[in-house]
């Protein structure tokens, strides 16, 4: 037990045990190594709290939070790793931790020549009130809290004729059932053009990119001069999902083909936006450089970590509109930092000026009424003033069983959620226990209806195939091709953990086993015709990113000899496709089961969310919520053990930072 008294040797043991186990890096434990090396005098408790400080990055907290830690040490730190229940009890944080109080481990650090407490710029840990920062990441949450506030700040003229280019950009009243709603679309445009910042917010089918597409036409409809926009996304296939919607939308916008043509249809990654540099973290566009641009659209901002949103502002010109997309309720990026879900942690309650919604009523000619709404009071949130939240859901209407399950687990009512899961109206449950191989066989195959199984894109691989002696450059291998990836497409199986029976590492290895058993599969292991990989880093030399999907398909050389290639689609939203040998590919992986956040800014026909036997720290709301809404047609939720499901829901993401405290003070 780690007490006051307790020695620097005892503490990097007690840490050495810990990264044996697998519960912490090796990298935090060496920093632990590194500052007592630097420090002879520094006190055990400040050497924990820098390992521990570095462990929390890595499960994407921005700092450590002291209390936290200490109130609840397992559940904060997230230890044991992935429901590991029973291992090792007695090295579990909550004993280990169970003799520091609070007083004496801030004193211990505020005592630290390791330690800023304010202005010291050359020290590598800061102690901000209760969170331990590592020196880089506090320099990056106050530059993008000074940013933003300068962006909130920044009131915009409103355009010339505004009411009338709304009336004619929404031209029909919102109906729900025969009465007249409020069109939220139309006051995000409203809001957005008085307005040098934006975000948007709103769950799937509420409208983002229709709005911002309207948005981006009234924005060019108004200017003295053609407008120089760009369009990004955090991912490759987030950017090419958001061109193919942004192409269909403009060509419908009621605009002439002038303002039509100025609007962009192609969106970039934000890594190419800025321009990534080789083996480094800096970017060709910086402070020094910035963006060539006026208006800079950032769709699925959820999935923005704290030091990518740290260079996109540091890069964005200070002229530049910036407007973000993103569903607040979905899971927060891999890496540090949840930005969205703390700047949108008022957005559902409005928090709107008097003075605000009277001029958005009066512009937009909607009437703002809605239970949810709380009055801001004057003169006070100003990030407030900057945010709307879109709150229909045309892909979730008209009673959907997936949109009333993800609406309970979103609003943290279990029983609610189950019954919904019960009702089989667009959602089924499977239970696994004892019948683990026949419940998976069962959800691989063709399926029924909408449910569609891994057998679907099977079968049109086997089916659809062209004939024997087809020439490869007629076009039909391509479609045949295309049509396998959209089939593909149609059906996945999400995973809340990697390892374990239940995570993507086992049930990768097992569904292939058994498709193979069921002579779907010619092999099982290393490469063969049907295999799906993920592309798991960034290769721009290929044209892919961290996160395409491609499958391996035998296709004829031009002497007509079958080679093996891996078929990927565009990430430009062109709809065609590249093939790669697949000895040119090394940074992939198998993929017929992949993490729930490996699925956001994708959606699937028919979507299966498997859960673990125990609960482990990454099941919360928030990742259910997220894998639900994956689904456009149909969800399945597979489940080990009655009760898990129930247990995550009341479980909400907690990401440390002190963002919102640093932008509102």
């Amino acid at each position: 037990m780690i007490t006051p008294h307790t020695t620097i040797t005892e503490l990097l043991a007690l840490l050495d045990r810990w990264v044996a186990l697998g519960w912490l890096r090796p990298l935090d434990r060496a920093l632990a190594g590194f500052f007592a090396e630097q420090d002879d005098q520094a006190e055990s408790v400040v050497l924990l709290a820098s390992a521990l400080a570095s462990h929390q990055l890595g499960h994407g907290h921005v700092c450590l939070d002291l209390a936290a830690t200490l109130a609840a040490p397992d559940f904060a730190l997230s230890l044991p790793p992935e429901g590991e229940e029973g291992l090792a009890d007695a090295w579990l944080p909550s004993v280990q931790l169970a003799g520091l109080t609070l007083a004496h481990w801030t004193r211990a650090l505020a005592a630290s020549a390791l330690v800023a407490a304010g202005g010291e710029t050359d020290r590598p840990l800061v102690l901000h009130g209760e969170r331990l920062y590592l020196r880089r990441y506090w320099n990056y949450e106050q530059g993008v809290a000074r940013a933003l506030a300068a962006r909130i700040g920044d009131d915009r003229a409103v355009p010339d004729g505004l009411s009338g280019w709304l009336a004619r950009l929404f031209p029909e009243p919102l109906l729900l059932n025969g009465e007249r709603q409020t069109d939220w679309q139309k006051l995000a445009c409203a809001l957005a053009a008085s307005s040098g910042f934006t975000l948007i917010t709103g769950g799937p089918g509420t409208g983002k990119t229709t709005t911002v597409v309207r948005l981006l036409a009234l924005l060019q409809g108004t200017a003295e001069q053609p407008l120089r926009i760009r369009l990004a996304a955090p991912t490759g296939k987030a950017a090419a999902r958001l061109t193919e919607s942004i192409g269909a939308q403009v060509a419908s916008l009621p605009v002439n083909d002038e303002v039509r043509a100025r609007i962009p249809v192609e969106v970039s990654t934000l890594h190419r936006l800025l321009g990534s540099l080789p083996d480094s973290r800096h970017f060709r566009h910086h402070a020094g450089n910035p963006l060539p641009l006026d208006v800079l659209v950032v769709d699925e901002a959820s999935m923005i970590d704290l030091e990518m949103m740290h260079s996109l502002l540091a890069a964005l010109p200070a002229h530049a509109r910036l407007l973000l997309l993103g569903d607040k309720d979905q899971l927060a990026s891999v890496e540090a930092g949840a930005l969205l879900g703390d700047l949108c942690r008022h957005a559902e309650r409005g928090l709107y000026q008097p003075e605000r919604l009277a001029w958005l009523e009066a512009v937009s000619g909607e009437q703002v009424a809605h239970s949810a709404l709380v009055a801001g009071e004057p003169g006070r949130n100003a990030l407030a003033q900057r945010i709307l939240m879109l709150r229909y859901s045309r892909r979730f209407a008209g009673g959907s069983g997936i949109g009333r399950l993800a609406e309970a687990v979103n609003r943290q009512q279990p029983e609610e959620a189950r019954r919904h899961l019960a009702g089989g109206d667009e959602v089924a449950t499977v239970r696994l226990k004892g019948e683990q191989d026949g419940a998976l066989n069962r959800l691989l195959s063709d399926g029924r209806g909408q449910a569609l199984g891994y057998g679907h894109y099977l079968s049109t691989l086997r089916d659809e195939r062209p004939a024997v002696g087809t020439a490869y450059g007629d076009g039909a291998w391509h479609d045949w091709a295309k049509g396998v990836l959209a089939a593909f497409d149609q059906f996945r199986l999400l995973c809340a953990v990697r390892r374990g029976p239940w995570g993507v590492e086992g049930l990768n290895e097992r569904i292939a086993g058994l498709l193979h058993r069921r002579g779907l599969l010619e092999g099982k292991e290393g490469w063969y015709e049907g295999r799906p990989v993920l592309v798991t880093r960034n290769d721009y030399g290929l044209g892919l990113m961290n996160g395409d999907i491609g499958i391996a398909l035998r296709l004829p050389e031009e002497d007509g000899r079958p080679v093996l290639r891996v078929a990927f689609p565009r990430n430009d939203g062109s709809g065609e496709l590249r093939f790669v040998l697949p000895s040119r590919l090394s940074e992939v992986e198998t993929v017929f089961a992949m993490t729930v956040h490996k699925s956001q800014g994708s959606e699937f026909a028919h979507t299966a969310m498997i859960l673990p036997e125990a609960l482990n720290p990454v099941l919360t709301k928030e990742l259910l919520y997220t894998g639900i809404t994956r689904a456009r047609h149909w969800f399945t939720l597979l489940e080990p053990r009655r009760g898990v499901f129930e247990q995550a829901i009341a479980r909400r993401v907690e990401r440390r930072s002190g963002l919102l405290e640093s932008l509102q003070g």
